[in-house]
This record gives structure tokens, sequence and C-alpha cells, in this order.
């Protein structure tokens, strides 16, 4: 059993910068692939990003590629994406995710967090 809790949403203006972080539980963390994902109102739940159990694979949406990063410490039970030049559009409830390997595909990840709330304004 992983459980998962994100941190560091907000309000921000388009061209600021934002960390999330989420912080696992459990003894196993650094044997699963870690993933964010966001679901903007009305929408469905896409996907940002991923990261390989020892960080050495990362994987990004097109939508977020060249603004976001996502990294790990595995020695801190925690994943984080750095968000930067942030648009209007990717105003968001974002989650974090893990997955038993490496994917970018919501159903292959087993335990989700409660998510945080990103809002971009113009």
């Amino acid at each position: 059993q992983v459980r998962l809790v994100e941190s560091g949403g907000g309000l921000v203006q388009a061209g600021d910068s934002l960390r999330l972080s989420c912080a696992a539980s459990g003894r196993t963390f650094s044997s699963y692939a870690m993933g964010w994902f966001r679901q903007a109102p009305g929408k469905e739940r896409e996907f940002v990003s991923t990261i390989r159990w020892d960080g050495d694979r990362t994987y990004y949406a097109d939508s977020v590629k060249g603004r976001f990063t996502i990294s790990r410490d595995n020695a801190r039970n925690t994943v984080y994406l750095q968000m930067n030049s942030l648009k209007p559009e990717d105003t968001a409830v974002y989650y974090c995710a893990a997955a038993r390997h490496y994917s970018w595909l919501a159903n292959d990840y087993n335990y989700w967090g409660q998510g945080t709330q990103v809002t971009v304004s113009s």
C-alpha cells in the first residue's frame, strides 16, 4: 500500500513558476514509477509526466514539454513537478500517482493522491 499526499499548488499569474511535491508513505516507494496527471473543470484527467523508479527515464506530455520537469528523491520518498512558464491552460487539479511499471497510461497507476489545485490567471 502506498499513500500519496500532494502539496505546493496555488494561485499564480501567467509566466510564474510552481513546484509541486508528492510525499509517499511506505518502504517500497523507490520501486514504483511515479506520474503526474491533471484534470481541468469539465475535462477528462490527462497525463502530464512520468519518471521511472530510478529517475533515469522521464516522459512528458507535449503540452508541458520544455516547461515542466519531473524529479524524485527516493531517500525522501518524494516526487516533484517543477512547473515554469505557467499558462492559464495549465489550470487544473494535479494528481500524483504510483505505478508498478513505467507508463503514461492512467489505468496502469495503482495509487493516487487527493490532488492539489493549480490556478493560473492571465
